[in-house]
């Protein structure tokens, strides 16, 4: 277990990797490694970039990767983690963000990690947080973190990101629905990718008439005021990645110099441990089910004699 953590902290991609997929695949005693590199964490600044599906979310990671390493200078290492849509079936994904990413795959300083969702809501896999730990521990920073693009599900990643890119495109007929999904409330920047199309200024005037709703959400959550810019860009081009760049480093130093760096780590790090108590609980709970009387009880209520929440509370009841 010291080994590993040893190698990942002088740097071994290798065993980085292979921390990762053990993670990913709940296998080994991955925990306990994490346990051991955790006091390393807490450095990184994690970006995430969400939004709906062809807005262009993996391009412009791309450029904005390739960015901040030109502005961090040498030495600089760049996490990316790409999480794709996964069969409901299989379990598979295509994983085709990291093709779009070719161009990092040579650059020894940017660690692209794609995953699969494996069902898991919110555009975020579940395996997502604790990746991130890891590539803060090797001394990744930034770490941007691309969601899965399904649309209306993308806010959960605004519990993970220090700084939330929600991505928009002309012609999606994605602006209401942006809204109406909590996605304008969750910016901290909000760009208007495409830039290039006809509608695009038609896109940015609507976007820009609901900016309001994000910032009153995050004055309320963090007790700071910050004023979500609106960015146009044409990432095919990387047209427009400077001054995307200009901002998400702007939020960077607004969260130290406002306190909100530490208010943003807290929401975050309480959400990792209420969850990992309820996972921890139910499997404690699930050791101990009489199964007969489970069978029994799921027999009820597929009659109609007893609803789900009767059950629910027959079976906490019996287990005290």
């Amino acid at each position: 277990m010291k080994a590993i953590a040893d190698r990942i902290q002088e740097g071994d991609r290798l065993a980085l990797a292979r921390l990762i997929t053990a993670i990913e695949n709940d296998q080994g005693d991955y925990q306990e490694i994490l346990d051991e590199l955790y006091p390393l964490t807490g450095k990184a600044h994690v970006i995430g970039v969400t939004g709906p599906p062809g807005a262009g979310k993996s391009t412009l990671v791309n450029c904005l990767a390739r960015e901040l390493k030109q502005r961090k200078g040498k030495g600089a290492k760049i996490g990316i983690i790409a999480v794709d849509p996964s069969s409901p079936f299989t379990g598979g994904a295509l994983l085709g963000d990291r093709v779009r990413m070719g161009f990092h795959a040579i650059d020894a300083d940017i660690f692209i990690r794609s995953m699969a969702s494996r069902g898991a809501l919110g555009g975020i896999a579940l395996a997502t947080d604790n990746t991130a730990l890891a590539m803060d521990a090797a001394g990744y920073d930034p770490i941007l973190i691309e969601t899965v693009g399904a649309g209306q599900s993308e806010v959960e990643i605004a519990s993970l990101a220090h700084t939330t890119i929600v991505v928009e495109a002309p012609g999606l007929g994605d602006d209401v629905q942006a809204a109406k999904a909590g996605l304008l409330e969750i910016a901290d920047i909000l760009v208007v990718n495409k830039a290039e199309k006809p509608a695009a200024d038609t896109t940015v005037a609507s976007l820009e008439r609901m900016l309001a709703l994000g910032e009153e959400l995050k004055e309320k959550q963090l007790g700071v005021t910050w004023h979500v810019p609106l960015v146009k860009t044409s990432a095919i081009d990387c047209e427009g990645i400077e001054d995307l760049t200009d901002h998400v480093l702007a939020h960077h130093q607004f969260l130290h110099e406002s306190g909100a760096w530490e208010k943003c780590d807290l929401l975050r790090l309480s959400k990792q441990v209420h969850h990992l108590l309820r996972e921890s609980l139910f499997g404690s709970w699930k050791a101990q089910l009489d199964q007969k009387r489970y069978n029994d009880l799921m027999v009820e209520v597929m009659q109609h004699q007893i609803s789900p929440h009767q059950a629910a509370q027959i079976l906490l009841n019996e287990e005290r």
